[in-house]
């Protein structure tokens, strides 16, 4: 399981966002990420780690690259998240309704385990279960060590530390709680300039890039 989150833990974000990337290691990836990097070579894209928020702001690694080699970058992330043996789930939060953060902490806690519990057959079939995350944000590691610790049996959980430059999955979460951040700006109107360039507006949003992403919805 591949963590992301999006939001501060400062409360300045409206919303809240978690995604968990679910993939069983038996289905190797290297020959679709090999196709991935191909493509890049193809259409003169570079080849680094995607990161969604400095790539829709032409910010960092992104930086001096034109927005229409921004949109073929995103496309070809997108392709390959179609590609991948993936599922996700992706739970959203109002800031403003999380008067501290152990009550939000407790909700994410609440969540996962419901998650957890809903596919406990499949969860359990595994003699190990690994959840990657950068550690980045307390309360997303407090809120996942306590949900599975309280759903799985001891000593099946295995913890790595990562980062986005790392692993392609992990990259996966990023861009899934990128869409679905989009989706719920879009439903309140709160969409903005940035995501209009590179999704195209609300309808082609929800029939393009929401529609692919949610068929790998858990």
């Amino acid at each position: 399981m591949f963590v992301d989150e999006s939001g501060d833990r400062g409360g300045k974000a409206c919303y809240y966002l978690l995604s968990l990337v679910i993939h069983d290691q038996a289905d190797s990836i290297s020959d679709i990420v090999a196709r991935y990097e191909e493509s890049l070579l193809r259409s003169d894209l570079p080849n680094i780690p995607f990161h969604s928020e400095p790539l829709l702001n032409g910010h960092g690694p992104y930086r001096g690259m034109s927005l229409e080699q921004r949109k073929k970058t995103l496309y070809s992330f997108n392709v390959l998240v179609q590609r991948l043996p993936i599922k996700y789930a992706t739970f959203a939060y109002r800031r403003c309704e999380f008067d501290d953060l152990a009550k939000l902490t407790a909700r994410m806690k609440r969540d996962i385990s419901g998650l957890l519990f809903d596919h406990l057959d499949f969860f359990q079939s595994f003699d190990d279960v690994k959840v990657y995350y950068d550690n980045g944000q307390d309360i997303v590691k407090k809120a996942l060590d306590l949900s599975f610790g309280f759903a799985l049996s001891k000593g099946v959980l295995e913890r790595r530390k990562t980062s986005m430059t790392d692993y392609r999955l992990e990259q996966a979460a990023d861009y899934l709680c990128t869409i679905e951040l989009a989706a719920i700006k879009y439903a309140a109107k709160e969409d903005g300039e940035t995501y209009n360039k590179f999704f195209g507006g609300i309808g082609p949003f929800k029939r393009n890039w929401l529609k692919q992403a949610r068929r790998k919805a858990i």
